[in-house]
Formats: structure tokens, C-alpha cells, sequence
């Protein structure tokens, strides 16, 4: 009996292009040539460009460790369907742990930064890793960023942090925004996947970043919240926008607010990412929470309001402060259904817009601890320079 024909590189490059990662992972294990193709680079984009960008999320908590019941910071990758059908369940599922100091700084493409530091008397350092978790595989840290007390506001909340994608030079770049307390100006600082350095990009006008510590990677750029200093009639007031600095082009500018969205209020709103959509929610007077989503980036007429919905119907009125770091988590496909973290209560919420219902669906369970979601896609992209 003749032996079959071997399938062409090309096809068999069509075929595995569409394969899911863990099942890749394994097949590494066929050949050498195999193992080659899986981790090339160009197969790799290629595979990214292919899978599903709105069917995953990965969720960051803090956890107990129960060898020296340390804390600790995890990180699962889950699907969005099973994470709203049963969310206390689901995040357990090939989780990451780290030292509890490590924060994740952001996601992009399936890889997640890490930020940890060390304070000195004189100086803070700030150093990075990067973690695959469908690949499970993790770098070394990165150099350190070392900030001299005398020159920068070192505090924790002065020093904002992102990852994001430059897709012209094809480099993944941590962006670090720093204080800058004797030139009265904002520094932007970036680092780029594999180097050895730290780069001095540019310097802006200085404002007061929000508390949120991570920025969101939302088409070639990351984005923080913030309040501009505006002057009226010898009167100082402030404007809440979106401070977004371009990857490729090295430079920034400023994003309105919905119009919907008046002062800003405690808590501070928060900005995310929902379906690769840019996402702000808020309290709305202390007695509604509200989602917009800008629809089409850097159009500030695109801002659609996703959800308002009031305490009472949450049944959270009785609270002093009920609406205290509630932040959206994941939303379904047709958008109908929103998984909510309401850590005033402790537990998950979650709210059907088509039949105006709002279900309790358990709490944080101890381990729960300050559950936050980024949007996420399974992916080959290597922690490293390849």
C-alpha cells in the first residue's frame, strides 16, 4: 500500500493557524520541525491575528497561600461565558501565583506585565516581568527603573504604568508616567521587551493623575484618567480626561469625558476595557452606577451609556457608601448580560439588561479578594525577545 502524501507547510501552517493554544503546546511534542513552526514569529502573528479577541478575560485577585498563609497575587485566564455562569468557581482553573508585592501593570495580546519595586531611603526602583498563562511561561525581570527621591514623586500613585503594542516597529513596551518634581512636568519613560535600558520619551504639562494605577491598552495606545488644572475668572477648577499616549507615534493628547458624566465624585470613576472597547464607569450622585463605552477611539460622540442602574434596584441602598469600588468585570457577547464586583458586599453581581433583573451569584469567598478582569486572548506571543 503506497504511503499517503504528505500535506503541504502551507496548509499545514492553514491548519494549525486556527488551533487553540494549549492543543499547540502539545503538538510542539510532534516534531522538531513542528516545534519550529509553532514558536516562529511569523506563525505566531499569524495565529493572534486568528483567534477569538472577545471570548476571554483574565482575572487578577489576592489569594491566601495556604503553605505559609502569606498573601499572595494570582492570575487566571477563563472564558466569558463560563466566568458569567459561575464566577466563583471558574477563576481557579490554571492560576498563576506571585508574591503578593507583584501588581499587574497590564495585558496586551495575551501577555500580562507585572510590576514589583523596592523603596529606599534615597531612591525607589520598579522592575518588570511578563507572563504568558496560556504558555505558562514567564521572563526574568527586567532592568530596573531607578527614580531618585530628590527628582520624582515616588509614592505608589504618582507612578503610572502600562503595557501596549507598537505595531510599526512590531515591540511590546512597558510606558512608566512619572512625576516630576523639579520641573513642575510629567515624564514619560518606556522600555521596550528584551532591551537593557530605559528611554526618556518626552515630558508634558503636569496634572493629577487618578488613583488607578494601570493604564488600558486600547489601539495602539494606553490611557489613564485624570484631572486637567483649567483657570476661569481667576478660578481654578478641574477637568476629568483621559490622558492617552500613542505607542507608535510617541506622543499624547487628551480624550473627553461623556457628556453624561458631570463632577467627579468618591469614588473616583475607573477606566477599562470591555470587548476591546474603552470603558468607563462611575457613581452617578451615590445613588446609580453607570457604564459607558466609547464605541469608535478617540471620537468623545461615540461614548454610548451601556448600563445605569440604581443602587436600590441592586439592593445596596442601606450601605453608608454603597457604590464603593464596584467596577464591571465581563459582559456577554450580545451585551444583554454584565458580571459586576461589588466589594461593598463582597460579592458578584450580576445584571440582565433585557429582562431588567439583577441576581446575586455568590460572594468572594474569602480568597476573592479585590477580583479585577482585563480583557485577554490566548496567545503564542513569548514573555521575551525572540
Amino acid at each position: 500500500m503506497p504511503h499517503a502524501s504528505l500535506l503541504p507547510e502551507e496548509l499545514i501552517v492553514e491548519i494549525l493557524s486556527w488551533v487553540p493554544v494549549k492543543a499547540l503546546m502539545q503538538f510542539r511534542c510532534v516534531s522538531k520541525t513542528w516545534n519550529s513552526l509553532i514558536l516562529h514569529p511569523t506563525f505566531v502573528k499569524l495565529h493572534l491575528h486568528r483567534s477569538s479577541k472577545n471570548s476571554h478575560i483574565l482575572v487578577m485577585y489576592k489569594d491566601i497561600n495556604a503553605e505559609d498563609d502569606k498573601l499572595v497575587t494570582c492570575v487566571a485566564s477563563c472564558s466569558i461565558r463560563h466566568l458569567l455562569e459561575n464566577p466563583s468557581s471558574t477563576v481557579d482553573d490554571g492560576c498563576h501565583r506571585f508574591n503578593a508585592n507583584y501588581l499587574v501593570s497590564g495585558v496586551c495580546n495575551g501577555l500580562v506585565c507585572l510590576r514589583d519595586s523596592f523603596a529606599g531611603d534615597e531612591f525607589q526602583e520598579y522592575w518588570f516581568r511578563f507572563l504568558n498563562p496560556a504558555t505558562r511561561v514567564v521572563s526574568i525581570d527586567s532592568v530596573p527603573l531607578r527614580l531618585h527621591s530628590s527628582n520624582y514623586k515616588t509614592k505608589w500613585y504618582h507612578v503610572k504604568c502600562a503595557l501596549g503594542y507598537d505595531d510599526l516597529s512590531e515591540t511590546y513596551k512597558v510606558v512608566v508616567v512619572l512625576s516630576d518634581i523639579k520641573l513642575q512636568k510629567m515624564e514619560v519613560r518606556v522600555h521596550c521587551l528584551g532591551d537593557t535600558c530605559w528611554r526618556k520619551i518626552l515630558t508634558c504639562l503636569d496634572f493629577h493623575f487618578l488613583q488607578q494605577c494601570d493604564g488600558q491598552f486600547v489601539n495602539g495606545t494606553v490611557n489613564w484618567l485624570a484631572l486637567r488644572k483649567l483657570s476661569s475668572d481667576y478660578i481654578w477648577r478641574y477637568e476629568l480626561v483621559i490622558f492617552s499616549y500613542d505607542m507608535k507615534n510617541e506622543t499624547y493628547r487628551y480624550l473627553l469625558k461623556p457628556d453624561g458624566l458631570s463632577e467627579v465624585s468618591f469614588p473616583e470613576p475607573r477606566l477599562g476595557v470591555l470587548k476591546g472597547y474603552l470603558c468607563l464607569s462611575c457613581d452617578h450622585g451615590r445613588t446609580h452606577f453607570v457604564v459607558w463605552l466609547m464605541r469608535e477611539f478617540g471620537v468623545e460622540k461615540s461614548w454610548t451609556q451601556l448600563l445605569n442602574v440604581s443602587y436600590e434596584h441592586l439592593q445596596l441602598d442601606q450601605f453608608p457608601f454603597p457604590s464603593i469600588s464596584m467596577i464591571p468585570l465581563c459582559m456577554s457577547e450580545d451585551e444583554d448580560v454584565m458580571l459586576l464586583a461589588s466589594y461593598g458586599r463582597k460579592e458578584f453581581v450580576l445584571v440582565n439588561k433585557r429582562d431588567n433583573r439583577m441576581d446575586d451569584i455568590g460572594g468572594f469567598d474569602g480568597k476573592y479578594y479585590w477580583p479585577y478582569s482585563y480583557d485577554y486572548v490566548p496567545s503564542l506571543v513569548l514573555p521575551y525577545r525572540n
